[in-house]
């Protein structure tokens, strides 16, 4: 079965500690540590040492999505604090300035796919030079995203078969037309469901649909994510003719 948990900021924007209470009361045993905006990072890295994070099987860090290139470093000497507690961390592509300052952080980076609204990242055509200038990093595919970019979700199979070897892990939710993380319609569930033999089931998946104002709620989400990618018993089946009499 596959590893389901929420991103933090989904569950209680700006309070990772309220969220992880949510998370720990439900027993899901993945989770995300957003910190989507700049002033959010630094009193999360702080609280590392000291958030129980034990009953976790999967925790990963998303790095700000927006801040000034003047920052950069500052991020970036923050961000290796995260490496060196061994999570992943999510970057959205946009916001790297100078690839070769990412480097160091080695495969703990992953590179996420964008969507509408980012100048790069939104195809594989355009991730393709950011993983050349970042060969050890890995790949966190938003379906979501690819969805919104891709309705026929070509894209997304395109993505997968490029950078499926890298892949670290799975956002999943709705993208509305305004990018906001909407909860995941029947509609999105028969479109993501496509791709979802593509994806093995040893990746975490993490929900980014926003619950913050009761727009659903995690069972209800969780469930259709499962629905969603769930892999068909026949889906690597081949079909041998029939011998003639």
């Amino acid at each position: 079965m596959r590893l389901i948990g929420f991103s933090t900021g989904a569950l209680a924007r700006g309070d990772f500690r309220r969220a992880l209470d949510i998370l720990h009361r439900r027993n899901l045993r993945a989770v995300e540590l957003s910190a989507l905006r700049f002033d959010e990072l630094e009193p999360l890295v702080d609280a590392l040492p000291d958030l129980d994070l034990h009953a976790f099987d999967f925790v990963s860090v998303h790095a700000p999505s927006r801040f000034a290139p003047n920052l950069e470093t500052t991020v970036l000497s923050l961000l290796h604090r995260v490496a060196r507690f061994g999570l992943p961390i999510m970057v959205h592509p946009d916001v790297i300035y100078n690839a070769e300052k990412w480097q160091s952080l080695g495969n703990n980076l992953l590179i996420e796919n964008m969507d509408k609204r980012k100048p790069i990242g939104r195809t594989r055509h355009e991730l393709e030079p950011i993983f050349d200038a970042l060969p050890a990093a890995r790949f966190c595919f938003d379906i979501g995203h690819v969805r919104q970019v891709d309705p026929t979700m070509t894209e997304a199979v395109l993505m997968l078969r490029a950078f499926g070897d890298r892949l670290g892990e799975v956002h999943i939710s709705e993208v509305n037309t305004a990018s906001r993380h909407d909860p995941i319609s029947l509609n999105a569930v028969h479109a993501f469901s496509a791709v979802a033999a593509r994806i093995p089931e040893t990746v975490p998946i993490i929900l980014e649909t926003l619950l913050d104002q009761g727009q659903s709620d995690i069972d209800a989400e969780i469930t259709r994510a499962r629905q969603a990618l769930t892999i068909p018993q026949n889906a690597f089946h081949v079909r041998r003719p029939v011998p003639t009499p």
